[in-house]
């Protein structure tokens, strides 16, 4: 289970240094894509291929799955983990989310979200947001 939150900087080429803790779990080669709330996903490869195998299940004759299953894989890329640790990020989606230099690295379960640092203090670190309102919200799927 990939957990915990890591503070990393992107060099001037866009690599990142995966957190040691990760790597193992990962493997050698992560699938990094769009993720949602303008953050990175980064999957282990037997997660990425669960989640194909449900975005492959939609309907096609359904607007929003074929433009969700678009957004996702569009941006999709393999990315492997060179001899010191680090991921090349790729230009687009570092744009996509606002990455620059200082990154977080969130483990969410079965993948890990990267964030551009300010972003993540600012609008989604524990400090902004109360657990027991999300709880409430979420009553049901608990």
């Amino acid at each position: 289970m990939l957990m915990g939150e890591y503070q990393h900087s992107l060099d001037n080429k866009g690599r990142m240094f995966m957190p040691s803790k990760f790597r193992e779990e990962l493997g050698d080669t992560v699938i990094v894509t769009l993720g949602l709330d303008n953050c990175l996903f980064a999957f282990p490869l037997d997660e990425f291929e669960k989640l194909k195998n449900k975005l492959d299940s939609l309907p096609l004759s359904n607007k929003d799955a074929r433009q969700f299953v678009r957004f996702f894989f569009a941006g999709a890329c393999e990315c492997e983990t060179d001899k010191q640790g680090r991921i090349m990020i790729p230009a687009k989606l570092r744009s996509y989310a606002g990455l620059e230099k200082e990154v977080t690295v969130v483990g969410a379960s079965t993948r890990l979200e990267i964030w551009d640092s300010k972003k993540w203090d600012d609008d989604y670190s524990f400090d902004h947001f109360s657990p027991d309102v999300l709880s409430e919200k979420l009553e049901g799927l608990l």
